[in-house]
């Protein structure tokens, strides 16, 4: 089993390259932005795709990164996105599954319910 870190580094490298997939020629700075993290730590998350051979950079002259340049996922960047999706789906399910049962046990207590019902709350 991976330690938190890893995963929390594995969820960081899927989002980029999820977001990379859909708007390639995206800055560092809205990267950044979207997932809530400093562009420092995009610009080393972006190099270390890159020292991996999952993300190339290519010239782009109609970038709106002032550079003239977009991030594109290389074939290995590709099977790699699919195989951290596999894994992060799993992980959610799973986190999502024990969420849900918290609920469940915890709206179990009758005091609980009643202020549940009071405040329009209803279980989904």
């Amino acid at each position: 089993m991976t330690n938190r870190r890893s995963q929390l580094q594995e969820d960081t490298f899927f989002r980029i390259m999820q977001i990379l997939e859909n708007a390639p020629d995206i800055t560092q700075r809205e990267i950044a932005k979207k997932l809530c993290l400093s562009t420092s730590g995009i610009n080393y998350c972006l190099q270390a795709l890159i020292d991996k051979g999952l993300v190339k950079m290519e010239n782009f002259s109609q970038s709106k990164n002032k550079f003239g340049y977009i991030y594109v996922l290389t074939p290995q960047g590709v099977s790699e996105k699919i195989r951290i999706t596999a894994f992060f789906l799993k992980r959610k399910m799973a986190e999502y599954t024990a969420i849900r049962e918290e609920i469940e046990q915890i709206t179990k207590n009758s005091l609980i319910r009643k202020s549940l019902d009071e405040l329009n709350i209803s279980k989904h």
